[in-house]
């Protein structure tokens, strides 16, 4: 666990938002070595901080014992040196359950996903994420997607609430992004961080950062680290032409590979990684591997990215 709050931590983050694939072994177990091996390559590469067991992570295919590891894993990999937040959901029961298991592992801070299969009222939700939020001393993001849509007022009421720090969007939808941002800024503390959680933010962060939302997860950073750090250096400074170059010759056409089968937004991120030599296994049930040409796909828009970071130093 990290000594500074989390939320100076992720203010101004001094490189992507890292969010590992969960490693299995060839029986289709955890494999913690390799796990450890990816995060500290993650921080290494240079990651701000290091979201564990989260979407990415296939949080929704482990044990609450696998998961209490994988945390675990993930505080020994970094050493402190970066924050290690870790992912909360289903209903709210479970989500608190998740929330102690990440505390007693050393998390600094829970990422809170959607409570399963209902589609709630606000102030359903707003109970939920409350009740999360004052299970543990863990700060608490919360992560707006799928059946969990919220109102800019009960984005508000959350803001006001102790212990939850942020809002990570995974829903797109600038217009009421925009209404949040201003409502909370009227009426909300200071220093409410927010997040755009999309798939491929990189994709859509420049608009973000239209609206004054900096921070951002990089599945990418899993599998080329290289890449993402570009982006996310010329996203922070301003520096479009290079923004430009890597959304037009890479982070597009990966988008457009990634729409060709669901769950790759998991998968096909987890054949990267594979691709840059760890062995992090396939990906389990109900998700599915890559068909064979699309990882191919992958390796040669890797290597083109790599060739876009070659010809503009």
């Amino acid at each position: 666990m990290t000594t500074a709050p989390l939320a100076d931590r992720l203010s101004a983050p001094s490189g992507p938002l890292f969010f590992p694939v969960t490693a299995y072994g060839p029986d289709g177990q955890v494999d913690l070595d390799v796990y450890r091996a990816h995060v500290r390559r993650g921080v290494e590469a240079g990651a701000a901080a290091v979201f564990a067991c989260c979407g990415t992570g296939e949080f929704h295919a482990l044990t609450p014992e696998e998961f209490e590891s994988c945390v675990r894993a993930a505080v020994e990999a970094t050493q402190g040196r970066v924050p290690v937040v870790a992912g909360a959901g289903y209903g709210t029961a479970l989500a608190v359950h998740y929330a102690r298991l990440a505390a007693a592992a050393g998390a600094d801070g829970l990422l809170a996903m959607p409570p399963y299969l209902v589609v709630a009222g606000p102030d359903g939700l707003l109970r939920h994420y409350r009740e999360i939020a004052a299970a543990t001393a863990l700060p608490v993001i919360v992560y707006q997607r799928d059946n969990a849509v919220f109102t800019p007022e009960t984005v508000v009421a959350l803001a006001r609430t102790e212990g939850i720090i942020g809002f990570k969007d995974g829903l797109g939808d600038l217009d009421l992004m925009q209404r949040i941002v201003s409502a909370v800024r009227l009426d909300g503390p200071d220093g409410f961080l927010y997040f755009n959680g999309l798939p491929t933010a990189e994709q859509t962060q420049l608009a973000y950062g239209g609206i004054g939302i900096d921070l951002y997860s990089s599945a990418v950073f899993c599998f080329a680290p290289e890449i993402a750090l570009a982006f996310f250096r010329a996203a922070a400074t301003g520096d479009r032409d290079t923004a430009h170059r890597l959304l037009d010759g890479f982070y597009k056409p990966f988008v457009e590979l990634r729409a060709q089968g669901r769950g790759y937004a998991v998968s096909l991120v987890k054949a990267g990684v594979r691709l840059r030599g760890l062995d992090v296994g396939e990906v389990r049930p109900p998700l599915h591997e890559p068909a064979e040409d699309h990882v191919k796909q992958l390796a040669r828009l890797i290597e083109r990215g790599h060739g876009l970071l070659a010809e503009h130093p």
